[in-house]
């Protein structure tokens, strides 16, 4: 996950006083603003629960209002603080991290819990309403939309909710995968007022060699067709003329496991294709169109109008990546940021090469990539898809709040850099490394 504090805020408390407040973005999106006695409260219930030693160090607490310079310095290590701790894999996935985001998007956006409906859509539009606690997270909404079309508890992880967006061309664009430290209901309410969204339900794993655990059950096959017919049409996945015509047949026959065991031969099965985009491989202002999927990033680069050249990164070659927003002179109406994934690649044993991808798609790249190198790990070290079953056993922590959160108001993206992987220190712009290159990847892997 990507996080940052690009900026403050002046809130005023309603009783005629000002305090400066903290805009916390998550993968490139406004999540919540918080006041700095908020985030010392987390700081300090992560301190109990993990042990000083486990923390990066937290600003300093003053006696007066926070100024001028002092404010920048603040915000700064505000900003490395929380991308550390949101990268240690044992804090970011605590309850006490996830409700105290949750928390803080609840309150910057004034939602009181109430119950609401909400609809979730399959990629073939087919909608499914549910009935929820509009403060629910993302997970509790996961498992009501798989209880009402009953998919089996073992299946529903396999699954997950995206905020997907519709373009003026008619077509729909993927922006992220929800996350368990957000409500959808409040993010889909907030997402709305810039432009139609929706949620999605979609498969969330990579290796296709999970599709066979899902083959023999109906409801959990079906949604693994809608998908497959999905990407088909919109020629992510690629066939020829009379894999095609195979295809069609399938589909009026109704003959649904045949279709996927036909599709997941195909090339590009699995993948999510971004849109077309310019990077500086093979050369500089490349047009390119990357696709994500089989544990590597696809490149087909345009060379000449009738000239097509494709090549792949394989994530277990990354050594690191980063993401970097910069805001560009533009008029004020229109959208000022710039967003680069920049990679480090290992073209040969001993040879490493930086590459850069322009594209306002970034951060979702690189989360694809996170979730590709998450998943391989994990496989490697022998663990299993996780149940709603699980999540009951473990039980759920609260954040204890000291003070509410001020409401969330106008904010606006200023020069970031963001990080992925396990953070190695020093300033930002620092690239982080991929654990999947440098622990649990081999040199037979290369």
């Amino acid at each position: 996950m990507h996080f940052s504090i690009p900026d403050t805020q002046e809130i005023n408390d309603g009783s005629g006083s000002t305090y400066t407040s903290f805009n916390i973005h998550i993968n490139g999106v406004f999540h919540c603003t918080a006041r700095f006695s908020l985030l010392h409260s987390f700081h300090e219930q992560l301190k109990k629960e993990f042990g000083v030693n486990s923390l990066p160090p937290f600003p300093p607490k003053k006696l007066f209002q926070v100024t001028g310079p002092k404010l920048e310095e603040r915000r700064q290590m505000l900003e490395r603080y929380i991308q550390i701790v949101s990268q240690e894999v044992v804090i970011a996935n605590s309850d006490i991290f996830n409700q105290f985001l949750l928390t803080a998007q609840q309150e910057t956006q004034k939602e009181e819990p109430e119950n609401v409906s909400l609809d979730i859509y399959l990629m073939n539009d087919h909608k499914i309403s549910i009935s929820i606690i509009s403060t629910d997270q993302t997970e509790d909404v996961l498992e009501a939309a798989s209880s009402q079309i009953d998919l089996p508890e073992d299946f529903v992880y396999y699954f997950g909710l995206y905020l997907v967006q519709k373009e003026e061309s008619g077509d729909t664009s993927i922006v992220r995968k929800l996350q368990d430290f957000e409500s959808p209901y409040i993010s889909l309410k907030s997402a709305t007022k810039q432009a139609f969204h929706r949620v999605v339900l979609r498969k969330s794993f990579w290796d296709t060699g999970f599709d066979d655990d899902l083959l023999a059950n109906k409801v959990a096959m079906n949604l693994l067709y809608v998908q497959a017919v999905s990407d088909i049409e919109r020629k992510w996945v690629y066939a020829t003329k009379e894999q095609l015509e195979h295809l069609k047949s399938l589909q009026q026959k109704g003959s649904k496991r045949e279709f996927l065991r036909l599709a997941r031969t195909l090339k590009h099965y699995g993948y999510m294709q971004f849109h077309p985009c310019v990077a500086d491989y093979p050369q500089p202002d490349s047009s390119v169109l990357i696709s994500a999927g089989n544990k590597e990033l696809n490149f087909q680069v345009q060379l000449k109008p009738d000239i097509v050249k494709e090549g792949s990164f394989k994530i277990t070659r990354i050594r690191c990546w980063r993401i970097t927003t910069t805001v560009a002179d533009k008029e004020p109406e229109q959208d000022n940021t710039n967003l680069e994934l920049s990679f480090e690649y290992l073209m040969a044993r001993d040879t490493l090469q930086w590459i850069t991808v322009q594209s306002q798609q970034a951060i979702l790249m690189s989360m694809c990539l996170q979730g590709m190198v998450e998943e391989l790990i994990t496989k490697k070290q022998g663990k299993k898809m996780k149940k709603p079953s699980d999540r009951a056993k473990r039980g759920k922590r609260t954040f204890a709040r000291e003070n509410s959160f001020a409401s969330g108001l106008s904010h606006q993206n200023s020069t970031e850099d963001f990080k992925s992987g396990k953070s190695k220190g020093g300033q930002n712009g620092d690239s982080v490394g991929n654990s999947a290159f440098d622990a649990a990847i081999g040199d037979e892997d290369l």
